[in-house]
């Protein structure tokens, strides 16, 4: 056979002559988790908890000798007297591909009328007045009401399957729960809401499904589960530091027959049955 006859043979294999793939757009699976809001600052009472970090999961097409970049939203920073900071968006970016954003919680509202932040996931509001926080269609929910009955709770912050829960006369609202996503091979949730805050007799509002962080109440508050967009537990008058929420993640599932192994920002790298799965923490690039 000729040469030009097995280069011919060779490329219908879908092989060059140096033996590379053949450059031809791959279909790979995603998920885009945004970093979650910190819980609300005392303010001299309860603040409500901080909303979940965006979710958004679907396919994207890749294109050969294309470099996709990835930012990761941090969470937002815990607060003793204010708002809870809102987390960080995380991005999913490429020439030729629809850019996929998903925004950071909102930061939980504080006592004295301070609304929840809007965000991924709405931040629940804190005691006496104040609105909760929305949350963005497809990415999460809105936060819980706080209380001012009895001694007053907050309202629990949004997570990406559920509402945060309303504050009652003693018993602060739970976070809104997360969503499950299997795309690294196990079953895993991500983006649930921080809990409100209780004051003195009451009971703190929990995380939800343990991604997003408990509210105060006799204990301190706790912050987001990171690289899960876990929103941050609530303040009190006793533990008057919020919870911080949780760093988001990105991660792409691509076909191991399709994967070039070229990328930055140091991604971990696991198998799952015929894909390649790359978890990013941190900012960085796979070129296709």
């Amino acid at each position: 056979m000729s040469l030009l006859s097995r280069i011919a043979v060779q490329s219908a294999r879908g092989f060059g002559m140096l033996g590379k793939k053949a450059l031809v757009p791959y279909s790979i699976s995603y998920l885009v988790v945004a970093g979650g809001g910190a819980g609300g600052g005392a303010g001299g009472y309860v603040g409500g908890g901080g909303g979940a970090g965006g979710y958004l999961t679907s396919t994207a097409t890749f294109n050969p000798a294309t470099v996709y970049s990835i930012t990761v939203g941090g969470g937002g920073a815990g607060s003793t007297t204010a708002l809870g900071a809102s987390g960080g968006n995380s991005v999913l970016s490429g020439t030729g591909l629809t850019t996929v954003t998903s925004t950071g919680g909102g930061g939980g509202g504080a006592t004295g009328g301070t609304s929840g932040a809007n965000g991924g996931s709405g931040g629940g509001s804190g005691y006496s007045g104040g609105s909760p926080g929305t949350g963005i269609s497809g990415q999460g929910n809105d936060g819980g009401a706080g209380s001012g009955a009895f001694y007053g709770t907050g309202g629990g912050g949004g997570g990406a399957s559920s509402v945060g829960g309303a504050g009652g006369a003693s018993l602060a609202g739970n976070g809104g729960t997360g969503s499950a996503s299997s795309i690294t091979g196990s079953s895993i949730t991500y983006a649930g809401g921080g809990g409100g805050a209780a004051g003195a007799g009451g009971t703190k509002g929990s995380g939800g499904s343990s991604v997003g962080g408990n509210g105060a109440d006799t204990v301190a508050a706790t912050a987001g589960q990171t690289n899960k967009g876990g929103g941050g537990g609530a303040a009190n008058a006793t533990s008057t530091t919020s919870g911080s929420g949780g760093s988001g993640v990105v991660i792409l599932s691509i076909p191991t027959a399709s994967y070039t192994g070229t990328t930055t920002g140091s991604p971990t790298v696991t198998t799952s049955g015929a894909n390649t799965i790359l978890t990013f923490t941190g900012t960085g690039t796979y070129t296709a």
